[in-house]
Order: C-alpha cells, then sequence, then structure tokens
C-alpha cells in the first residue's frame, strides 16, 4: 500500500513538474520577445527603441511596432565628420539657440545634398522629410523681430522645396531642380545666422539649364549633387562660409 501511495506521489510530483517548467519556459519565451520589440517614432521612422521612449530627434514617443528583421545600415542617419555636429537632437530644451535649430537644418540639407551626390534619389526623399520635419523643429519663439519675419519667409520656401523632393523618389532630376532653390535657401540661412561647422559654397555653371546653381557643402572636395556620377567634379569652390 506503502509502495503504491509514493509511486502516486512521484507521479504527481514529476507532472506538477514538468507543467511548472513549460510555464517557465513560456514566461521566458515571452519576456525576452517582449525584451526585443520595437517601436519606431512616428516622425521618424529610422529612430527605434522600446515603447515610451522618447524620440531622438523630436522628443515624440515610440509608439509604432517595428517588423522584427536584421537592422539595415542604410536606415541609420549619416553623421557628419564634425565635432559640433548634432542631427536632430534638439527637444524642449530652453538653452537651444536659433544657432542651434539652424545647425540641425544644416546638417539634415547636407545629408539630403550627399544622397544627390550619389544618385539616391529614394534616399534624398527620406532626406527631405528629415529636413522638414527640422525646419518645423525650429521654435520661432526664439527670434526676435526682424529675425523671425525673414525666418520664415526663407523656411516657408525652403519647406516647400524639400516637400518635393520628399514626395518624388525615384524623380532624381526633379529632385535636383528643387535642390538648386533650396541650397539658395540654405545659403541666405546661413549668412543670416552663421553657422557652426566650417562649410563651404560651391557653383556648378552647367546647372539650372546652364544658368549656374550654388550649393553648401561640408568638404573642399567638388562632389556635384546636381549631376552627380555623370560629371561629379563639375564645379569649384566660389567661397568659404
Amino acid at each position: 500500500m506503502k509502495t503504491l501511495f509514493l509511486t502516486a506521489f512521484l507521479a504527481i510530483t514529476i507532472v506538477s513538474c514538468n507543467n511548472k517548467a513549460k510555464e517557465t519556459e513560456t514566461n521566458a519565451t515571452e519576456t525576452q520577445a517582449g525584451s526585443i520589440e520595437l517601436f519606431a517614432c512616428p516622425m521618424h521612422p529610422e529612430v527605434t527603441g522600446k515603447k515610451g521612449e522618447k524620440c531622438s530627434k523630436c522628443g515624440m514617443e515610440l509608439t509604432e511596432p517595428v517588423a522584427q528583421s536584421k537592422p539595415d545600415k542604410n536606415t541609420q542617419e549619416p553623421s557628419l565628420n564634425n565635432s559640433k555636429a548634432k542631427v536632430g537632437v534638439l527637444g524642449a530644451d530652453t538653452s537651444v539657440t536659433p544657432l542651434d535649430y539652424v545647425n540641425d537644418i544644416v546638417i539634415c540639407y547636407l545629408n539630403l545634398k550627399n544622397k544627390l551626390v550619389k544618385d539616391d534619389s529614394e534616399g534624398a526623399a527620406e532626406k527631405g522629410k528629415i529636413l522638414l520635419a527640422s525646419f518645423n523643429r525650429l521654435d520661432t519663439k526664439t527670434l526676435n523681430a526682424n529675425q523671425k519675419k525673414a525666418y520664415i519667409d526663407i523656411a516657408e520656401d525652403a519647406k516647400e522645396q524639400a516637400e518635393h523632393i520628399a514626395e518624388n523618389a525615384g524623380k532624381l532630376d526633379h529632385q535636383r531642380e528643387h535642390f538648386i532653390l533650396l541650397s539658395k535657401d540654405i545659403n541666405d540661412l546661413i549668412k543670416m545666422f552663421g553657422s557652426k561647422m566650417q562649410l563651404y559654397q560651391d557653383y556648378c555653371p552647367m546647372a539650372d539649364d546652364g544658368k549656374g546653381a550654388i550649393w553648401i557643402s561640408e568638404t573642399k572636395e567638388i562632389k556635384n549633387p546636381f549631376y552627380g556620377s555623370k560629371m561629379l567634379t563639375c564645379g569649384s569652390l566660389k567661397k568659404t562660409l
């Protein structure tokens, strides 16, 4: 009788242990899955992290679920080789100055320019969206009356050009037409506020149907965004900004 009782007790114990082990394994799997689940910023889908964390570019919460896959290096925001460069890190900090906002805009412009240099229309469209968001981040309350009026005039046109570039992926020539106008706006913005970076104004005599056009670069080396691989070195350094 004792043997029968002991056998039954051992059987119940083993089943209980197995069930608990399966439950533990299931909970561990769920926990692991939850820990690696990523969420993206609604404004900047390339910024990912845990749900509820803040976007490093605009401060919005990460709320959009991200499909689990290997990270694509191409989705990472390129960083310019400059210690004072900071892309999209401006939030609600009251110590942020107009020049900080302008620096943010300029870097976004340069990233867009570099995509056009590489004949990357899809990449240029994505950078156009980021540039548009950067313009929208500038708090005009930080500007005086004269600055505010001048900035609004420049920004309205620049945002229109950035929007055209963002909405025309696959139409490289059309994007480059708007980049000509955008470059004029960025030049005016730098002329008005200055820059934290060492920048160069380059000139292509062939651009804009032979009328010539400028662009802004972070390097002295000529890399033409208006023609890309067709005439990569066409142009000259016009002046240092």
